[in-house]
């Protein structure tokens, strides 16, 4: 099988001469000129950009964050999705290829329970959650990824349950470049991506496009996924001002997906975007978003059963921020408004409107640690009002320990699907309550060194009306249902070296439990398929001769199945000009399944080469 890969990875880089010897000639014509490798940064000075309102660094924060660099290591990572991996918090449930169908869950909440953005622009799709990664960026356009472990409702209203997940664009450094890359390998795999950027004193502008497509690793289970994205930023009398237009569109075979059914869909994605600073404490957001879905029950015939979706959504807000005169203190607060309709052949036009006034303090001190708290009033059309408070404290020890805690509530709004989506095998419930959690958790960070950081977490989530569809026994559908009593406690170990400039040792576990009582003998589809122990043990290598180098080992243990291990391992030569790459999934062959009844992609090898162009400062 490896040796079949191999050939597959020699044919599909063979069929880019053009491209390899344009390449080639530029590298020979200015040389090659080795990367300086940089000193990695402590793991106290890492920014943390989410589940704050202002940026903190990781020695200051009292919330249990993941921060995750993408340009680093790009070429080592299949997708933005795939580093998410790292986080033994986050738990991807995986359908298809290329990030299509794929579902993230924190802490063992259900994929509906966390909240994803884009540059602070909620990505969270009306119609089902399970389009919540469905990211109309190409991911090399990407600069990092951000986690918050745990409620952030205060903060980022709605579906911020069990955490919250921001992708963050990067942005161009002065000068100007050009990025192509191509790469092909088992199943029929290809890949291409073209970034080009250019940057400015007072404006920049960045460019990205990319593709995806496989034959499938299985019948009815290929892919092709296509990504295009523009972002400008301009400094001007008016403020800073950053523009984002993006799309995608994505068709897969659903092989599975939803029952024993060969089936086929395909979702399209437009984003509008702009971030306007109005002055130094003042900025305001607005954003349009459109996203459709077409799925056919039997892929040969579609005259059987079909459904298409359209759902739309206007957010748009106003924060501000006021430096009180405690020294490190300042004030938070702000307006937000989202309205979002969906219009559908099976499940009818439907419409909602929400506003929002949210609050906050924070106080950060140089030694001692930070102390925050707030609150947010959501009122919804219809007459719902929903209050989320939370407050964070954490507070520096000697020895370079850390303690920190917190308490937040998060709620989130049911689905259109949750509300009106019925088949013979599942039924709706128009009359669903929204669901809310209290999340409580503690810990202890421990920075031993400059290169060395220990942490521990405890966390404890109760939820009220959680949504999930049930059923008493495999004969019966599955019915859409609010459940009580059900509880998640788990804990978060994790330790970080760094010995040397661009070495990273990462190991990670987060172990949970949940309360089955709350089922009452009825059978889960989703909110029971959490792992119990889920760990990870990562290295990542970067040399002064310019290679990369990265392995990753996951062990996951899923309640009521087998424990299974995942590994994965990449390489790449950062050239001045010619960076080929290769990357390697599921090296250890493992036949398992993220969603239950749903097959995962055995052994794949994909190679490639990224050529750069251009100047920067």
């Amino acid at each position: 099988m490896i040796l079949e890969d191999v050939v597959r990875v020699k044919k599909a880089v063979w069929m880019l001469p053009g491209l390899l010897a344009f390449a080639l000639a530029g590298s020979a014509q200015q040389g090659q000129q080795q990367p300086t490798v940089a000193a990695v940064p402590t793991v106290q000075s890492t920014v943390v950009v989410v589940g704050t309102p202002d940026p903190l660094t990781e020695g200051q924060s009292a919330r249990s964050t993941a921060t995750l660099d993408v340009q680093p290591t790009k070429l080592v990572y299949g997708d933005a999705q795939d580093l998410l991996r790292s986080d033994t918090s986050v738990d991807l449930e995986e359908r298809g290829g290329a990030g299509v169908q794929t579902d993230v869950t924190i802490r063992g909440g259900s994929f509906e329970q966390t909240l994803v953005l884009l540059n602070g622009f909620r990505i969270n799709d009306a119609e089902t959650s399970h389009f919540n990664l469905d990211l109309p960026v190409v991911a090399d356009a990407l600069q990092s990824v951000n986690v918050l472990h745990g409620a952030g409702s205060a903060l980022y209203g709605s579906d911020a349950v069990a955490g919250v997940v921001d992708f963050v664009t990067a942005a161009p450094a002065p000068g100007y470049s050009l990025h192509l890359r191509a790469g092909g390998g088992s199943y029929g795999e290809q890949e291409q991506a073209a970034v080009a950027s250019w940057g400015g004193k007072r404006a920049s502008e960045m460019l990205a496009g990319g593709r995806e497509f496989s034959d499938g690793f299985i019948t009815d289970r290929d892919y092709r996924s296509e990504e295009a994205n523009s972002e400008t930023r301009v400094k001007s009398l008016f403020g800073d001002s950053d523009v984002l237009l993006a799309a995608s569109d994505r068709a897969f075979g659903a092989n599975q997906f939803y029952g024993n059914y060969p089936s086929y869909e395909r979702t399209k994605g437009w984003l509008a975007g702009i971030n306007q600073q109005i002055d130094a404490k003042t900025q305001a957001m607005l954003a349009y978003r459109r996203h459709t879905d077409e799925y056919v029950l039997l892929r040969d015939d579609p005259s059987v059963y079909e459904n298409n979706h359209i759902d739309t959504s206007w957010q748009g807000a106003v924060r501000r921020k006021e430096t009180l005169p405690l020294h490190g203190a300042a004030v938070f607060y702000g307006l937000e408004a989202n309205a979002d309709e969906i219009h559908s052949n099976s499940l009818g036009d439907h419409g909602r409107n929400r506003g929002a006034g949210y609050a906050g303090f924070e106080w950060t001190g140089a030694k001692w640690g930070t102390l925050s708290a707030g609150a947010r009033e959501e009122v919804f059309s219809g007459g719902l009002n929903v209050f989320t408070p939370d407050v964070a404290v954490s507070v520096r020890l000697p020895r370079q320990l850390k303690l920190r805690a917190s308490v937040g509530r998060g709620f989130r709004l049911p689905t259109y699907i949750d509300l009106y989506y019925n088949d013979p095998s599942t039924i709706s419930d128009p009359n669903l309550k929204p669901e809310s959690a209290w999340n409580f958790d503690g810990g202890v960070d421990w920075y031993a060194s400059a290169k060395l950081a220990l942490s521990f977490t405890a966390f404890h989530s109760v939820q009220t009306n959680a949504i999930d569809y049930v059923r008493a026994n495999a004969s019966s559908p599955w019915q859409a249902q609010n459940l009580d009593g059900l509880h998640f406690t788990g804990t978060e170990e994790s330790v970080d070296w760094r010995p040397m400039a661009g070495q990273e040792f990462r190991i990670g576990l987060t172990t949970l439990t949940g309360a089955q009582r709350a089922l009452n003998g009825l059978q889960s589809e989703y909110v029971f398929n959490y792992p119990v122990q889920n760990a990870s043990a990562e290295w990542i290598g970067q040399f002064r001769n310019g290679l990369l180098l990265r392995q990753r080992l996951r062990v996951v243990n899923r309640i009521d199945r087998s424990v299974y291990p995942v590994w994965d391992a990449s390489a790449a030569y950062e050239g001045k000009r010619v960076q080929p790459y290769v990357r390697a999934t599921n090296l250890s062959n493992t036949d398992y399944q993220e969603v239950l009844g749903v097959q995962n992609q055995s052994r794949a090898v994909v190679a490639g080469v990224e050529v750069v162009i251009g100047r920067q400062e």
